[in-house]
């Protein structure tokens, strides 16, 4: 007889991805057998930081002497700002699978950047273990910047957009 386990599977993963970062893995695979014809087959994985690292800001170099205020401050700007997890207005991943931006292929996106959205409002659709989980706002602003492509994967705490 199959019994739902899905609260224990989703603490299951969970407990996966805090030993995969307390350890500093990079993948885990495990099989889980409940009994005869009820497994659950899971499989957990970082990416890299190099894969994850936004692209480097380059300010242009100063063209008078007088601009160098100015100039000195666009780096102390642009390293702040270099990471969006960083950011407090950053939505972070709540679990590891694949992001969608839109309800269903060739749909209209949920937001859009500069739209404004109100909490509880639904961002985008994580896919994790064939179940389709909505991620709402978690308060009200306007959408920044959304830094997941449709259809990429991503993984726990991963920033998805940036709300102000």
């Amino acid at each position: 007889m199959s019994k739902d386990h899905s609260t224990d599977d989703v603490a299951f993963i969970k407990a996966l991805a805090e030993l995969l970062n307390d350890n500093e893995l990079s993948e885990i695979s495990v099989k889980r057998e409940y009994g005869e014809n009820d497994t659950l087959n899971v499989k957990v994985s970082k990416m890299s930081a190099m894969a994850a690292a936004p692209a480097p800001v380059y300010a242009p170099a100063p063209q008078a002497p007088a601009a160098s205020a100015p100039a000195a401050a666009a780096p102390a700007a642009a390293s702040k700002s270099s990471d969006p997890a960083d950011h407090p207005g950053a939505v972070a991943s709540p679990m590891v699978g694949t992001a969608y931006l839109a309800p269903e292929p060739g749909a209209d996106a949920f937001v859009s950047v500069g739209q404004q959205v109100s909490a509880g409002q639904t961002l985008l659709i994580i896919e994790a273990m064939k179940t389709m989980n909505h991620i709402p706002a978690p308060a009200s602003g306007v959408v920044k910047r959304i830094l997941v492509t449709d259809g990429t994967p991503v993984e726990y705490g991963a920033p998805l957009m940036i709300i102000e």
